[in-house]
């Protein structure tokens, strides 16, 4: 029987109470990185559609050109290939810079939350640090609370940009069928709701093993400081405290593997429930294209946003799941 205390799941409501904090929190930290990352947010959710529109027009300017021949025809081919080289600058810059301002704001943010967590330190008494669920607490929060508020305003901002994606997308999709639509969004949601609860599971255990990690901790101080090394030879303490620390790892390990099995298991079938819709829209906008009812440029375009759209759609799926894990984690903190 596991004595350990059983978490009830927060509820995902909860996702946004967290939010609240974590955007402030970034917000105040450095006001210029953070409205780069919504304005830089913004462009790469909206330039791949725009991409995928102008890869349409090239390839029927490029089959109108071979058709014809006509020298206007060329001209606007090459020229459409030009407006795509730099939408794709752009995108590539705006990506550069996304990434770029997360690592600054990331360094910001890690100290500054961990001078916040140190300066809740110099407020206990010393009773405070004896009490065992206190420093429990403190150490899941300076293990993982500095990088999860960036974590959890990055994954809203990436939450934005594929919903941005996804409408432009969509609108794009709507011009073949409304079916196509809502087979993307069928093949994603059963993945998401299987996430969810994966990262419920993933904080259970983490917040489980946190008096397992701190003995582990301890017993390594025991075997490799040389202020205890004297005790641990004289006394031969040594064996016995190699075989608890090994005992310790081989349960945390077992959790580990269990958790990761069950989430490779399921995270393979559901990505073949995706690649068999992502098939099924492909073969449905080949026959079309051979019935001449769109053209092969609309075939290219299609098949590019259906796809792109599939990424999009399991994106934000996948950030509000994490976006939950993130605000269990930084719920702790706060």
């Amino acid at each position: 029987m596991d004595s350990r205390p059983r978490l009830g799941r927060p509820e995902l409501l909860g996702v946004f109470r967290q939010l609240q904090h974590g955007v402030r929190l970034v917000w105040t930290t450095s006001r210029g990185l953070s409205f780069a990352l919504a304005l830089l947010s913004l462009l790469a959710g909206v330039l791949p559609a725009a991409a995928a529109w102008v890869g349409k027009l090239i390839v029927d300017a490029v089959v109108r050109a071979a058709q014809t021949g006509a020298p206007d025809d060329q001209r606007a081919a090459l020229i459409w290939v030009f407006v795509e080289l730099g939408l794709i600058a752009v995108l590539a810059g705006a990506q550069k810079g996304l990434g770029t301002s997360q690592q600054l704001l990331r360094a910001l943010l890690g100290q500054r939350v961990n001078e916040m967590i140190l300066e809740k330190a110099l407020t206990l008494d010393l009773a405070a640090f004896e009490d065992s669920g206190l420093y429990d607490r403190m150490t899941r929060a300076r293990r993982e609370a500095s990088q999860r508020p960036l974590s959890l305003v990055m994954r809203t901002f990436g939450l934005a940009q594929n919903a941005f994606s996804l409408i432009a997308y969509s609108g794009l999709l709507l011009q073949l069928s409304v079916w196509t639509l809502a087979i993307l969004v069928a093949a994603a949601v059963p993945s998401f709701f299987v996430e969810t609860r994966f990262s419920a599971d993933a904080f259970r255990l983490f917040t489980w093993r946190a008096p397992e990690t701190r003995k582990q901790n301890y017993l390594e101080i025991l075997l490799a400081r040389e202020d205890f090394a004297k005790e641990v030879k004289l006394f031969d303490l040594g064996p016995v405290f190699l075989k608890r620390y090994r005992e310790i790892f081989r349960d945390l390990y077992a959790e580990d593997r269990a958790l990761t099995l069950r989430r490779g298991a399921w995270g393979f079938v559901l990505g073949l429930l995706s690649t068999v819709a992502f098939y099924g829209a492909y073969a449905w906008i080949a026959v079309e294209t051979i019935a001449r009812r769109i053209t092969l440029g609309d075939m290219t375009m299609y098949l590019l946003v259906f796809k792109q759209g599939q990424s999009a759609l399991s994106s934000m799926l996948a950030a509000i799941g994490g976006m939950y894990e993130d605000s269990l984690y930084l719920s702790n903190l706060y």
